[in-house]
């Protein structure tokens, strides 16, 4: 099967348009208005225009020669309220998307959740709300009866594990809520949704579907026993948590409660899937807490000796290579084909080395986890443009193609023709 290179963008960080087409509110749009949210005062009403400007998008997609586009559909845009038929306009805009893509030969790949959770269903609860699950296979298929038998592949949700952790439990993200563990709900809430949502996209006829999944090796900081299951409750939370339901293993011991999960929900979480999502950027330190009256079993510590990217984040390439193999070790055969479907860095400047090396060296990582044996079938860039960085609003940079927010203007950096250049090289 031949190898598949992409780039990857979000709706709410490059749509635009936000109150355009019948579109509804989401977390999004509420956090970002709130003052001292968004580090620069930022918001995504008008991020890249993408609404608007979709097929000069795609003219740059077109000139990097990839294979497909991962972008995500924003659910307050085909269901402004989250419930009920599909909003018209909204499913238009998409439909379009999706032929003009096809007309330049790049493959969908359609998110279905990144993050953007229609504001009147975080007003009913959100993803602590068990209703939210049987909200989001409803809006799947809505969007699957729309634009499916276009899409070459679905993955319902985007790091599940960002989301409950930045979004429920610490709060620097949409809706906010600090909760800390009493947040673990979610997680449950959104697998249940990922396993409902599967068995909707398969009824209206879907072909390949995934989830996709932030991960990170976790490295003990010191040598002690202490440290070492500091680094072991981490990857529980944040690698295993997400992932052993998929293939039938349960929960890890994390302190879920058990009335949260209801007869058959297992089941339906672990529905077969057709590939794995893997966003790569970091590994993450971690050493026992210096405080014994933390209120958490870990404390995440800086990772010393690396290169760093404009966000502060070490640049670990054998990182991705880790990781690859360790899922493949870790999961065998019940291991689908694996798509990185982000990986990626911020860095400022049009002249960009860094981000060249940066990907030259992920993608030699990858390469080198396929040498072994993993099977993994796609890379696709994080970002195709310069957006809105969530809670960093337009501080941080990390497209391809650079994005000046005043006018719109989009123009290409080095490290766009080294990617195009490696693309066609890779024929």
């Amino acid at each position: 099967m031949a190898f598949t290179w992409g780039v990857s963008t979000a709706a709410y960080q490059i749509e635009g348009g936000a109150a355009e087409g019948g579109r509804g509110r989401s977390i999004w749009d509420a956090f970002s208005h709130e003052p001292g949210r968004i580090s620069d005062g930022g918001t995504g009403d008008v991020a890249c225009d993408h609404f608007h400007r979709y097929p000069e998008d795609i003219d740059l997609m077109a000139g990097l020669g990839i294979d497909a586009y991962r972008f995500s559909v924003a659910w307050p845009r085909v269901q402004p309220d989250g419930t009920g038929p599909a909003n018209a306009a909204g499913v238009d805009f998409y439909d379009r998307l999706v032929d003009a893509l096809l007309a330049k030969g790049i493959d969908p790949v359609v998110t279905l959740f990144h993050w953007d959770l229609p504001q009147a269903l975080e007003d009913k609860g959100g993803w602590l709300s068990r209703d939210t699950s049987f909200r989001f296979a409803d809006y799947a298929g809505l969007v699957a009866g729309a634009i499916g038998d276009r899409v070459r592949l679905w993955i319902t949700l985007n790091e599940p594990f960002v989301h409950m952790t930045l979004g429920y439990a610490t709060g620097e993200h949409a809706p906010g809520r600090t909760l800390l563990f009493d947040a673990l709900p979610v997680a449950h809430h959104q697998l249940l949704g990922h396993g409902l949502a599967v068995a909707a996209l398969r009824a209206q006829g879907a072909g390949a579907v995934a989830i996709t999944n932030n991960y990170t090796p976790v490295w003990p900081v010191g040598d002690t026993e202490a440290d070492a299951a500091a680094a072991a409750a981490y990857h529980a939370l944040h690698n295993r948590l997400f992932t052993d339901p998929l293939f039938g293993r349960g929960y890890p011991e994390l302190g879920l409660d058990p009335a949260a999960v209801h007869d058959g929900d297992l089941d339906t979480i672990a529905a077969p899937l057709d590939a794995l999502g893997v966003n790569y950027y970091n590994p993450t330190g971690v050493r026992a807490p210096s405080t014994p009256d933390s209120p958490l079993p870990f404390e995440l510590v800086p990772i010393a000796g690396y290169l760093t990217t404009a966000f502060g984040w070490p640049v670990v390439p054998d990182g991705l290579r880790q990781l690859l193999v360790s899922l493949k070790e870790e999961y065998g055969a019940s291991l689908p084909p694996i798509h990185v479907t982000e990986s990626g860095c911020a860095y400022d400047g049009i002249d960009d080395p860094e981000r060249v090396a940066y990907l030259d060296g992920h993608i030699g990582a990858m390469r080198s986890a396929m040498a072994s044996g993993v099977d993994v079938r796609g890379y696709f860039v994080w970002s195709l443009l310069d957006n809105f960085e969530w809670a960093e609003g337009y501080t941080k940079r990390f497209g391809l193609v650079h994005v000046d927010y005043d006018t719109q203007v989009r123009t290409p950096k080095t490290s766009y023709a080294w990617y195009r250049d490696l693309v066609r090289a890779s024929r």
